[in-house]
């Protein structure tokens, strides 16, 4: 039965983010309370609607946290637990399962979470993605380099974006980082390296069903940017072109697979320059990074983290209404700067509508009824800022917060 009191959610994320989804708890009368890292406690926290807020040290156990938030659980009722971020998945799943609070478990969390899982499952609904092999059985992999033409890319299954990716250009040059690895090998695969554009679909999910999806391009596959360096652009595609339409029917099918039943996901493809299929690449149960929400949100009207946070607070037993969708254009451009305040004020065409502000980083979010006239900005933005900012940083192997 539906709860009379108001609700109680705990947030947990390691990183800075998703503060609209704590204010849109609160705008609806919930209770908010965030669980977050030591290192974050100076951040920038919506504070006027946090009831109460813990901070997790460095490098704590599982089990530690499940124990504090059971502690936590004797002296208040918690109905809703939320990852605003991916790495915090598993943190918040195996509370859901120990406190028997509604929401995502262990096993649909790694569909989300594990590449490997995630690819096998789309596979199991007949989507495409780049051939495969666990790294597990070595007879396997000698098998797949045999018979699957390189190059190839060792993804760790369970890192976010292009991190810790390596490609792998001869079977040769494999075995020696597999020895690396030593016991880690397990979790990596070995996928092949497929060249094309890549997109993404990000989407609101409620009772099972994508009630809203919104198709983007990357001015450079984002693999390319975060380990050769450059700047990163994307934008809305022409509604109603194969592609958009193709896209949102994959999406649909893949997010019916993996089991997302309410929230909002980002998922990734890529359009093969060999064939022109589209191949899955990933998806997370989270809002995409790198100020993709304000993009959707300036081409649609959509806020991503307010809808996650009235789902959930519709939960089971409500109803949840998509708010009226505005279909324009909109596009991302940032880049790692080498000043620390850069300054944007230049790029003054009546397009821009937001700029990010951010140490070290410069950035746009551009509007437009005209998809040509986005993409034909972020274009020639991208040549200045290459110019103007651009600072190049090596790959990471870890997230940052």
């Amino acid at each position: 039965m539906p709860v009379s009191r108001p609700l109680t959610f705990l947030c947990i994320t390691t990183y800075e983010k998703g503060q609209e989804f704590m204010r849109e708890c609160k705008r609806h009368g919930c209770r908010v309370i965030l669980l977050t890292a030591e290192k974050l406690r100076e951040a920038d926290w919506p504070r006027e609607s946090l009831d109460d807020t813990f901070y997790l040290p460095a490098e704590i156990p599982l089990a530690d946290i499940v124990k504090a938030v059971t502690h936590l659980a004797r002296g208040q009722k918690i109905d809703r637990i939320v990852a605003l971020d991916e790495y915090d998945m598993e943190t918040a799943a195996t509370l859901r399962e120990h406190l028997r609070v509604p929401g995502m478990g262990l096993t649909t969390m790694h569909y989300f979470r594990d590449k490997l899982a995630m690819r096998m499952k789309a596979l199991d609904r007949g989507v495409r993605v780049p051939d495969f092999v666990p790294v597990v059985n070595h007879a396997d992999i000698r098998y797949y380099l045999a018979h699957v033409p390189g190059p190839w890319v060792l993804k760790p299954r369970q890192e976010a974006s292009a991190i810790g990716i390596k490609k792998i250009h001869a079977g040769e040059e494999l075995w020696p980082v597999l020895e690396q690895l030593g016991d880690k090998q397990a979790s990596y695969l070995l996928e092949r390296f497929v060249p094309g554009e890549v997109y993404h679909v990000d989407s609101v999910v409620s009772e099972n069903q994508v009630v809203f999806a919104n198709v983007s391009k990357y001015g450079k596959p984002p693999m390319n940017v975060a380990q050769g360096g450059g700047v990163f652009t994307t934008f809305t595609v022409p509604r109603g072109s194969e592609e958009d339409s193709g896209l949102r029917e994959i999406n649909r099918d893949l997010i019916a697979a993996l089991g997302l039943v309410r929230g909002v996901a980002h998922t990734e493809f890529i359009q093969a320059q060999a064939d022109g299929h589209f191949y899955f690449l990933e998806c997370a149960a989270r809002v995409g990074g790198a100020y993709i929400n304000e993009m959707v949100e300036a081409a649609t009207g959509v806020n991503l983290w307010r809808e996650w946070a009235r789902i959930e607070i519709a939960g089971e037993h409500g109803r949840y209404q998509l708010p009226p969708v505005r279909e324009e254009y909109a596009g991302v451009i940032l880049s790692l700067a080498r000043q620390e305040e850069p300054d944007t004020s230049g790029y003054n065409d009546p397009e821009v509508v937001l700029r990010i502000k951010r140490h070290h980083h410069a950035g746009l979010i551009l509007r437009s009824t005209d998809s040509q006239r986005v993409r034909s900005l972020l274009e020639g933005y991208s040549e200045r800022f290459a110019q103007e900012f651009l600072a190049v940083e090596p790959p990471r192997e870890k997230p940052t917060a």
